[in-house]
C-alpha cells in the first residue's frame, strides 16, 4: 500500500500511540505543537493545556465525593449520638410501664418527628393501655410478615391510622427482640417528608431502633410484684 495515500481510523491511531508510547519522546516537537478543540469554547489549545484541564475536573470530582463522605460521616456520627442519648434515657426509666410513653416522646424528639404510634401486645404488665388498643389479628399478622423495616408511602398501611394524620412516608417496625419468636408490637414512624422513609434507603438505624426499643419492652413481659417486702 501506498503510504501516501493510506488513511487510518480514529482507533487505529489511538491503538498505535497506545502501543508505542515513546512515540512524542522520539517527536517532541509533534507533542508540543499539537493543538486539540477546547471543551468547552470554539478556540484550540495546546494537548498539555486540555490534559490539566481534564485532571483539574477530576480533582473536582473527587472534591464533591470527599465532601459527600465528610457529609454522610457527620450525619451518621450525629446519629449515633442520638441513639446513645435515648439509650440511656430508657435505661435510667426506673417504671418499665412508663417505657412505651418513653419512647414515642424520645423519639419524636431526638429524630425530629412529627408523629410516631406504637401498638403493643401479649405483655402482661400493660394491660388496659392505650398502647393496647386498636389491635386485632391483621395488625399482628403483618407484624409476623415484617422480616426488616417497612419504608416508603402509607398507602395499604392498616398501621398509618394510628399516626392520626396521613404521613407523607413512614417506617413500620416489628418489634421482636432476638430471642423472642413472635414480635410483641409495631413502631410506627410517620414524616412530612415524602424522601424520609423511601422503599431503597438503608434501615441499619432503623433496625438499632427497633433492637434497643424491643430490649427494652421486654421489661413489661411479666406480672408485676406489688407486694410488700418482708420485715424481720
Amino acid at each position: 500500500m501506498n503510504m501516501s495515500t493510506a488513511s487510518f481510523s480514529a482507533d487505529e491511531v489511538a491503538l498505535f500511540l497506545k502501543e508505542n508510547p515513546e512515540f512524542f519522546q522520539q517527536h517532541a516537537s509533534v507533542f508540543s505543537n499539537l493543538r486539540v478543540p477546547h471543551p468547552h469554547e470554539t478556540r484550540a489549545i495546546s494537548l498539555g493545556e486540555r490534559q490539566i484541564m481534564t485532571l483539574r475536573a477530576k480533582t473536582k470530582d473527587l472534591e464533591w465525593k470527599l465532601s459527600g463522605l465528610i457529609n454522610n460521616a457527620t450525619g451518621n456520627e450525629k446519629i449515633s449520638k442520638t441513639l446513645t442519648q435515648w439509650c440511656c434515657r430508657m435505661l435510667a426509666e426506673p417504671d418499665p410501664t412508663q417505657l412505651p410513653g418513653h419512647i414515642v416522646r424520645s423519639l419524636s424528639d431526638l429524630f425530629d418527628l412529627p408523629t410516631i404510634a406504637l401498638r403493643l401486645w401479649d405483655l402482661p404488665r400493660l394491660a388496659d393501655s392505650e398502647f393496647t388498643q386498636d389491635v386485632n389479628d391483621s395488625i399482628k399478622n403483618y407484624a409476623m410478615s415484617l422480616s426488616k423495616p417497612y419504608c416508603g408511602p402509607h398507602q395499604g398501611q392498616e398501621a398509618a391510622t394510628w399516626l392520626g394524620m396521613p404521613p407523607a412516608s413512614l417506617a413500620v417496625l416489628a418489634l421482636k427482640p432476638a430471642h423472642y419468636d413472635q414480635p410483641f408490637g409495631l413502631l410506627v414512624l410517620g414524616s412530612d417528608e415524602a424522601d424520609r422513609f423511601t422503599s431503597d434507603m438503608g434501615t441499619n438505624f432503623l433496625e438499632i431502633i427497633n433492637e434497643l426499643a424491643s430490649a427494652s419492652l421486654t421489661r413489661l413481659n411479666g406480672v408485676a410484684d406489688h407486694s410488700e417486702p418482708s420485715r424481720a
